[in-house]
């Protein structure tokens, strides 16, 4: 088959939608990483709910096959995901120019939905989950093919309504509107406990999009290796330390997880990072992510040694639980300098966090088949883990939590986590780095994805902001150039470092400065004819879109944390300012009911119109949540936000007057 009739038929299969006849059955691949069987949760009456809310998408006349195949799913899986309907065709990204569509901003949104879910980028593709364990893009594939068919019919009148994974139809709307309006796990407060989670997932009414999965945005590890890499460099540069021959312990490379070793390599230090999963560090070793693989702690030893001894930067893989590795190099005296872990423990019960006593497989077993003891045993690891980084610490290692609610559930486990005058024992990365250092001055995870598929316009993209952040430097305050020349290195470094999965993308730690003159020429380098058309987004990592009183949010000290007017007003804002769709999750990086996260993706092509919104959203999205870290008496953000109002004389934020805490101590 050559390529155009290829292309014709990849086409056709997106048009068709829910084929009216039925696909051949589902045949399980061992080979691909499939998410663990969800627990049992369901009442006979909520399994029959179950079952009748996924054949609303089919013909009356394939029912009673289907239905008999969906009970199996619910049976052996925990959901119904509807496997019969995964596409035969290659899912990844392409270019933009080879989908259907009769809008380019709808093409832009099939290429992301496609990035996500490519077996190269999805953590369990076939069960349409991107990352985290239960970062679903879809509930199932049914929703994937119905969605699909219809951005290949929008026109730029109409938007997309997405609940939760469901495609609820096209509405009218008008050109200057979002294309697409993503909701998901919006759940009624009282009903948003984890447990809730689980049933109205399993009767497939609601989904945990994480933010980038069911937004459409996730570039792969790429995503946070940048946010990791900028994260080690000032860890060490906060206890005073080169990274070279120092010691950074951490886990999880399933996921984004599996961006650490890569970080912690161009960072210049030794990476050890621990996974129960065979097959994520095959992966992660087979992709050039990580350098060395080893199976037991005797090996860990001595390759660490030999590491030290020749000032070698090297990220080694631990196939095995993290806690042995913490253990293992106490034993042996070895200094940790910097830790943290990564493993999912917003999602501990179901994949999240694996025991220590426990293999892999009997984890998976226990999870689903004694979901209560699964919990003693995740809890009863827990409070072992934190008693190995205790030892350590008092030896003077630096730990932070990475926003993945490990201090979260430490602490509801009742380990030695507690702090002295604080929350915490350790404080998490954006208490202590990311967000006086980065979020209080507008600098967090813009990217964005070359829309030709070609490597080529990748490169070019990189030059092109290069030379806007070497000009935009020269201007820079003297607070914020270390990172300035953190994000220059990384750009310069970008090519080099092999980032790319997936799609041609590319991740910048970026002010609000930043990302307009970046994007500014970028829309004019597709207006020249150099590149073609561009997806420019963010990760939730960042400024504005996310109310995450743990992670994003953790050093916001004025009482507001526990709030989500940020997050819920900086997605209206970017709805009418230009984004080509928008996206509004309960959830995140730390869990279900945890986090509210607002997202965006903006498809540019050269156009006036294109450039004129680019400069309005990008300025809200970035100065929406300056404006709210001023608030909350944030020195660097006050600085910011002031600077920002000479820059624009149309921006008037309130500015907070500060109390003396001599005045306030006489109370």
């Amino acid at each position: 088959m050559n390529n155009n009739s290829s292309i014709a038929g990849f086409r056709e299969s997106i048009q068709t939608g829910i084929p009216e006849t039925l696909p051949a059955a589902y045949r399980y691949d061992p080979d691909v990483n499939h998410a663990p069987k969800r627990k049992k949760i369901l009442t006979p009456d909520e399994e029959k709910l179950a079952l009748r809310n996924a054949l609303r998408y089919f013909d009356p006349k394939h029912h009673e096959l289907l239905l008999a195949e969906f009970k199996e799913e619910l049976d052996t899986y925990g959901r119904i995901y509807m496997y019969r309907f995964m596409p035969e065709y290659e899912i990844k990204a392409r270019n933009i120019a080879d989908y259907p569509a009769q809008s380019q901003q709808a093409a832009g949104i099939m290429l992301m939905i496609q990035n996500n879910l490519d077996h190269a980028v999805a953590q369990h593709p076939h069960e349409l989950i991107t990352y985290g364990g239960n970062g679903a893009v879809f509930s199932n594939w049914a929703q994937y093919l119905l969605t699909m068919k219809y951005l290949s019919e929008m026109t730029d009148e109409q938007t997309l309504v997405m609940y939760s994974g469901h495609p609820m139809g096209l509405f009218p709307s008008h050109k200057m509107a979002p294309r697409c309006v993503v909701t998901n796990g919006m759940m009624i407060p009282n009903y948003s406990k984890p447990d809730d989670w689980e049933k109205f997932n399993a009767l497939g009414v609601t989904q945990y999009g994480q933010m980038t999965a069911g937004s459409f945005m996730y570039i792969g590890p790429q995503g946070i290796v940048h946010g990791t890499t900028i994260t080690v460099l000032n860890a060490f540069r906060k206890i005073k330390k080169e990274p070279t021959g120092n010691i950074f312990v951490t886990s999880g490379l399933g996921g984004m997880s599996g961006a650490q070793p890569k970080a912690g390599n161009i960072a210049g230090c030794i990476t050890i990072c621990a996974e129960v999963n065979p097959k994520a560090v095959h992966t992660r070793h087979s992709q050039g992510w990580v350098d060395v693989v080893v199976r037991n702690t005797a090996d860990l030893i001595s390759r660490v040694r030999e590491a030290q001894e020749h000032m070698e930067t090297v990220s080694i893989a631990f196939e095995g639980n993290v806690i042995h590795v913490w253990e293992a190099l106490y034993d042996a005296q070895i200094h940790i300098a910097i830790g943290s872990d990564q493993t999912s423990l917003h999602n501990p019960w179901a994949g999240g966090y694996y025991p220590v006593d426990l293999s892999f497989e009997e984890s998976n077993h226990m999870m689903s088949n004694q979901p209560d003891q699964f919990k003693i045993e995740v809890q009863k690891s827990l409070r072992r883990h934190v008693e190995a980084i205790n030892k350590h610490t008092e030896k003077g290692t630096y730990f932070f939590d990475y926003g993945n609610a490990f201090l979260l559930e430490s602490s509801r486990a009742h380990a030695d986590i507690e702090g002295v005058g604080k929350e915490f024992r350790y404080s998490s990365y954006v208490q202590d780095i990311m967000g006086p250092m980065c979020f209080d001055y507008g600098f967090g995870p813009f990217r964005w994805v070359c829309a030709s598929n070609d490597p080529e316009d990748l490169k070019k993209t990189d030059q092109i902001a290069t030379t806007v952040l070497e000009q935009l430097s020269k201007e820079a305050p003297k607070r914020t150039q270390q990172q300035m020349q953190d994000n220059i290195k990384w750009i310069k470094g970008a090519q080099e470092n092999k980032l790319v999965v997936g799609s041609q993308a590319r991740i910048l730690y970026a002010d609000t400065t930043g990302r307009i003159e970046i994007a500014r020429a970028f829309n004019k380098a597709i207006a020249d004819g150099k590149i073609g058309p561009v997806v420019l987004g963010r990760d939730h990592h960042d400024v504005s879109g996310t109310d995450s009183p743990y992670r994003e949010t953790s050093n916001i000290y004025d009482g507001s944390r526990f709030t989500a007017d940020m997050a819920i007003q900086n997605v209206i804002g970017d709805s009418f300012r230009g984004a080509t769709w928008v996206s509004i999750h309960n959830g995140g990086g730390v869990g279900w009911g945890e986090v509210i996260n607002g997202g965006f993706g903006m498809v540019i092509d050269g156009s006036k119109e294109s450039e004129n919104k680019l400069e309005s959203m990008l300025f809200w999205d970035v100065n929406n949540g300056i404006a709210r870290r001023n608030w909350a008496r944030n020195e660097n953000a006050v600085f910011t936000i002031k600077k920002a109002m000479e820059t624009n004389p149309n921006l008037k934020v309130t500015i907070p007057n500060l109390v003396s805490d001599d005045l306030i101590d006489k109370v």
